[in-house]
């Protein structure tokens, strides 16, 4: 089953996300393209600060969709990412109930276990929203192989059974993109569930474009000078080397300062572009190298 609402051709969602200041290359869109059209999952694997996260929020602001964050974490349940019980309104109206001696137990626990008191988590609400949402798996890697597993299932039928309610499924799914940055290796049950793309650092050419359609008060020259310098940092041997997101901190940073890029406004400036200690140590002593036109 397809879905009426993508957009009719690859070169038609790429420009739409171009308007919204995202710009994918010809394989991202297609894949994204793919699995809009035929309703399937995406997972996008690559680097910290490729734009995994900012993909899906431009995709729910130009498809006009709600977006729906689940943020995972070690440790993260079931219960934190599809429902829980509100247990604090559920005691006071068992108190109000007790005061009142209004209702049978059998009525009282009837309404204490029915949508008044279910509070919905991102998995469940994007159930019930379907298509008018985008719903976002945040670093899926960082969760447990248990909550991989039930994922797994949730995505296989994209519904949620509430024993004290019953099934809630949805015929008309959201899309839906995962993305992980490889801290750990993720099940081949869940990759073969979901279309792939890796998601890399862009060239020189197309990151400086990235700089100057998110950033439009930047220009040309210091965009160009500050991926370069982006470029030759990516080339150490950083614990946390910079994304896209820090090219584009780093120059906004500079146009707003009214600076140019060379190393007196690079040490100034350091603590956009480089997010670790030792690594701030390690650059330091390269500022002149790093700067060179």
């Amino acid at each position: 089953m397809t879905d009426p609402g993508a957009p009719g051709s690859v070169p038609e969602l790429t420009a739409l996300l171009r308007d919204g200041g995202y710009l994918a290359d010809r394989g991202l869109a297609t894949a994204v393209h793919v699995a809009l059209s035929l309703r399937r999952p995406i997972l996008l694997e690559g680097e910290v600060g490729v734009g995994k996260t900012e993909l899906a929020k431009t995709l729910a602001t130009v498809l006009g969709r709600r977006l729906i964050r689940l943020q995972c974490y070690e440790g993260i349940d079931t219960g934190q990412a599809m429902y829980e019980w509100d247990y604090a309104r559920q005691m006071l109206y068992i108190r109000a109930m007790g005061e009142r001696d209004a209702a049978s137990p059998g009525e009282v626990v009837s309404a204490l276990f029915g949508a008044d008191f279910l509070v919905e988590r991102p998995l469940l609400d994007a159930v019930r929203a379907g298509s008018g949402a985008v719903l976002l798996i945040d670093e899926i890697d960082r969760a447990d192989d248990e909550f991989e597993a039930f994922l797994l299932e949730l995505l296989a039928e994209f519904q949620v059974t509430i024993p004290e309610i019953g099934t809630i499924r949805s015929d008309d799914p959201p899309l839906v993109l995962l993305t992980s940055n490889r801290t750990r290796e993720l099940h081949d049950a869940l990759k073969r569930r979901c279309l792939y793309h890796w998601l890399g650092y862009p060239d020189a050419e197309r990151e400086t474009e990235i700089v100057t359609v998110r950033e439009p008060g930047v220009g040309i020259e210091l965009a160009r000078k500050v991926v370069a310098a982006v470029h030759r940092l990516r080339e150490l041997d950083l614990a946390k080397p910079p994304g896209v997101a820090e090219s584009i901190d780093w120059a906004r940073t500079l146009a707003f300062l009214g600076e140019d890029l060379d190393p007196d406004s690079a040490e100034l400036t350091l603590g956009t572009v480089v997010k670790d200690h030792d690594d701030i140590e390690l650059v330091r002593g390269r500022l002149d190298d790093l700067t060179a036109g």
